[in-house]
Formats: C-alpha cells, sequence, structure tokens
C-alpha cells in the first residue's frame, strides 16, 4: 500500500488526504495547530456559548463543492442553513440591495435592472454543476463543457467596474461590486469581475449558506470522511523540515508557498524557489468579531434579515477602498464583510446575545488598529450599535499570520489576485501542484483554484499524487 503525509488541516488539506483515501492509500496528515481545520475553525471568542467562526463564514462555494458534493458530507455531520435574504448591501439612505438564492425574486427587487441582472446570471446559476466541473480545475485542462465555460468566463474577464456598467442602477452596481470585492483585487483590473460572477452565481444555485454549528464543522465532516477510509490526523505535531516526515511515498503540503520554502529550502529546484519567492501576497483581512445583546440596529430591514451583509456605499466607494489597500493605504471607509450566521443557526448564541462576525480589508501587514474603522462602518448603516456590545474579540493582520502561517501578513486567501496569478498560480507549470521534486506537491489556496472553502486545490492535487504513485 502507498503512503502519504498531508502537511496541514486546513479544508485543502483535507480534501486532498480524503482523496487519497478513497483511492486506498494509507494517508497521515500532520496539523501544527491543537485543532484541525485552517479557515474552517470555529470558537467561543467572546462569551461563553456564543460561537464565532474564526475565519471563513458564509459558505457559497463550499456548498456547491464538487467535490464536497460527491464525498455526502451529511452522512458525515455537515447540515447547510439557509438564511432568508443571503446578502444585502445597505446605502446611508436606509435602503439596501438584496440577493436571495431566487434569481426571480432577486431580479424583482432590482426593477428597471432586473431582466439584465437575469441575463447575465440565469444560465450560469442553472448549469452552475457544470462551470465548477472546469472552472475548479487547472487553467491548462480540456474543458468537458466549452460553450457553457466561455458564456460564464467572457464577462468574467472584464473590469468589475466595466461589467457593473449594464445594469443602471447605482444600487445593482453597488451589490455586484461588493461580491466582486471578495477578490481583494482592484475593481478597475481585468478579471476582477470573476469572483463576483462566481459568487452570485453559486448564490442563485445554491443560496449563501452556514454550516450549522460553525464553520467547524466541515472541517470535522472532512476528518470523519478521512478516518472512514483509514486516514489519520496528528494534530499539535508542527513541521520544520522535510526530515521529520519519515519516508512516506508521497508527501502534499497544504502550506503557502513561503511555507514550503521554510520546510524545503535547497531541495526545491531553482525554477520553483525561484517562483515561489516571486509569489505575490495581497491585501489582509482585520477582523472583529462582537456579542451584541438584541442583534444590529439596521436602518434597512432586510439587513435584519441577511446573512451576509456588504459594507462599502457605492460601486465608487468600494473601487477607491479597494484600490487604496492594494496600493498600501489603509481607507478612512474599508470595506467591510459582515456575517449574522446565527439568523440562520440559532444554536450559535446564547439566550439574547448574538455573534456577529466582520472583517476590513486593510493593507496587507498593517499595523494599526483597525477595529475602530470595522465598527464605524457598522454604526453608519446601524447607530446605536455600540450601545448593544457586550464584548469584542479581534484579529489583526499580524495575529492572523500567528495563528495560521498561511496567512502572509494577514492576506488570508493565499496570494494577490493579479491577472497573471489568478490563472497561474503558484507558478506558471503544466501541473501547478507538482514542487518539482518527485511525489512532492502543493495543494493551498495558493494553487488553483484559488481562495475559497471548496477543497478543490486539494483533490486537484491528490489526482496528481495519484498519477505519480501510479506510475512509481
Amino acid at each position: 500500500m502507498s503512503t502519504a503525509t498531508v502537511v496541514g488541516s486546513g479544508p485543502n488539506g483535507l480534501a486532498c488526504a480524503v482523496a487519497l483515501a478513497q483511492a486506498g492509500v494509507e494517508v497521515t496528515v500532520l496539523e501544527a495547530a491543537a485543532t484541525i481545520g485552517g479557515g474552517t475553525r470555529s470558537a467561543e471568542l467572546t462569551v461563553p456559548g456564543v460561537i464565532h467562526d474564526v475565519c471563513s463564514a458564509g459558505q457559497p462555494m463550499a456548498a456547491a463543492s464538487p467535490f464536497f458534493r460527491a464525498l455526502g458530507l451529511e452522512r458525515h455531520g455537515l447540515e447547510w442553513c439557509q438564511p432568508e435574504v443571503d446578502l444585502a448591501h445597505p446605502f446611508d439612505d436606509g435602503s439596501a440591495a438584496t440577493m436571495v438564492r431566487s434569481i426571480e425574486q432577486t431580479a424583482a427587487g432590482l426593477g428597471e435592472d432586473g431582466r439584465a441582472w437575469r441575463q447575465l446570471f440565469e444560465s450560469p446559476a442553472n448549469h452552475f454543476d457544470a462551470i465548477n466541473e472546469d472552472g475548479l480545475r487547472p487553467i491548462l485542462h480540456l474543458p468537458k463543457h466549452p460553450l457553457r465555460l466561455a458564456r460564464f468566463g467572457i464577462p468574467a474577464a472584464a473590469p468589475a467596474t466595466l461589467l457593473a456598467r449594464r445594469w443602471k442602477s447605482p444600487a445593482t452596481r453597488a451589490l455586484f461590486a461588493g461580491t466582486s470585492a471578495h477578490s481583494f483585487s482592484p475593481l478597475t483590473r481585468p478579471f476582477s469581475a470573476a469572483v463576483g460572477m462566481a459568487l452570485t452565481s453559486a448564490c442563485h444555485s445554491v443560496g449563501w449558506p452556514v454550516a450549522r454549528g460553525g464553520s467547524q464543522s466541515i472541517a470535522d465532516a472532512l476528518a470523519s470522511a478521512l478516518r472512514e477510509h483509514g486516514g489519520r490526523i496528528e494534530t499539535n505535531t508542527p513541521v520544520r523540515s522535510l526530515a521529520e516526515l519519515g519516508s512516506p511515498d508521497a508527501v502534499v503540503f497544504d502550506l503557502a508557498p513561503t511555507g514550503v520554502l521554510e520546510i524545503l529550502g535547497d531541495r526545491l529546484p531553482s525554477q520553483v524557489a525561484r517562483a515561489f519567492r516571486r509569489y505575490k501576497y495581497g491585501p489582509a483581512a482585520f477582523k472583529v468579531d462582537l456579542a451584541v445583546e438584541g442583534g444590529v440596529p439596521w436602518l434597512a430591514e432586510a439587513c435584519r434579515r441577511a446573512g451576509t451583509i456588504h459594507l462599502g456605499g457605492s460601486i465608487e466607494e468600494i473601487t477607491a477602498a479597494e484600490r487604496d489597500t492594494n496600493r498600501g493605504r489603509m481607507p478612512a471607509r474599508p470595506f467591510v464583510l459582515v456575517c449574522q450566521q446565527y439568523l440562520a443557526d440559532p444554536q450559535r448564541s446564547a439566550g439574547d446575545i448574538h455573534p456577529i462576525w466582520a472583517y476590513a480589508h486593510v493593507p496587507n501587514g498593517y499595523s494599526g488598529d483597525g477595529a475602530k474603522a470595522v465598527i464605524d462602518q457598522i454604526e453608519r448603516f446601524a447607530p446605536g450599535l455600540r450601545e448593544r456590545i457586550v464584548a469584542t474579540s479581534t484579529h489583526s493582520p499580524a495575529e492572523f499570520e500567528a495563528a495560521n502561517p498561511n496567512y502572509v501578513g494577514g492576506d488570508i486567501v493565499a496570494g494577490a489576485n493579479s491577472p497573471v496569478q489568478f490563472f497561474f498560480r503558484p507558478r506558471l507549470a503544466l501541473d501547478p501542484y507538482s514542487l518539482g521534486i518527485p511525489g512532492h506537491y502543493i495543494c493551498s489556496a495558493a494553487t488553483p483554484p484559488g481562495g475559497g472553502v471548496h477543497g478543490m486545490g486539494g483533490f486537484n492535487a491528490a489526482q496528481s499524487a495519484l498519477r505519480y504513485l501510479a506510475t512509481s
């Protein structure tokens, strides 16, 4: 029986381990932290009994993941909870643009822009499984659904600001800008519309759900699937050198390129090491978790029912904020994401004390205190918030990196989404998962298809490793 070691237990590392174990490989996962999960961890960060997601929160891409769905993670305890309103984007006049799973209801709420919204998103939403099957693979592959992929990919290649011109209302343009801003890239850059296209299509296909009990439930379900196939997980086991791993037939690193460099050092081929040293990281997140009594007093009624809320005002304001963070400047009003997971999953609350998850986009390595900027943005659309805050927990970029070294400089998507890295991450290669050493691979969010909880980087890397094991 072939053996493999996976270093890191984020969703990609666990997905890789499960895919290998399914194929009959004896797999061991080594995790440096005391708990598994990487970006899919949950904890009581503020008040006992109030459950916060440590990093990843809303999960449309996880719910739509081809590999996760094929695994049937529901058998392992994973349950998706849907909010009444999937996404809300409030404005200073007390109104809000909203997106729900039903494209018909969403279009009806967008008025004169409803028809154009449906024209763009109805087909990819209806065929999102086919698009995902191709879109979550390495760029250099033969697509199974080339026409559907092209229909999705042509508008996705545009700058978000350019694609948004198809809508007349500033509210609709801002709604799309907010989903596109999940890329952490300038919205005037080519391909900055891609993440907005993907998230919007996913929402209209599967909704914008959360995992019951917290994002930790995703990691726990993957761990259960791994153990079902004989795999093992060892926590509190940091890896500092290749010598510590023994001699497995394959090694896969769920690490950022910097982490791979630290472990492999001179063993990496010079061209791989050079590419990893040149790999670019993007803006960071400054996270603020709040325990709020009675919930957030949003002015817009839709926000009181929304699982995810984007705070950034107009498309012009969001564009300026993302431009500044990518240039290393802290915006006065950064783009802020808020999640109210407890609305769909009430067990995360303790009585009338509810968890509010929020983070701002800030420059990579930002060393200032972003908590005030986050709370100010929420208070802007929900005056009176401060009086309801019972407890606060913050994670600065440096604290993010200290807790998870994959988040270099606080970059929680493990790499800048520049046009080059959008396609060729972590380097230009026929097999981007290969480290150039026989039997050694990388599977983190720094590999295709990039950030997001979907496990496909891990699944894809496992296929590369299996091809090697079959011939070795």
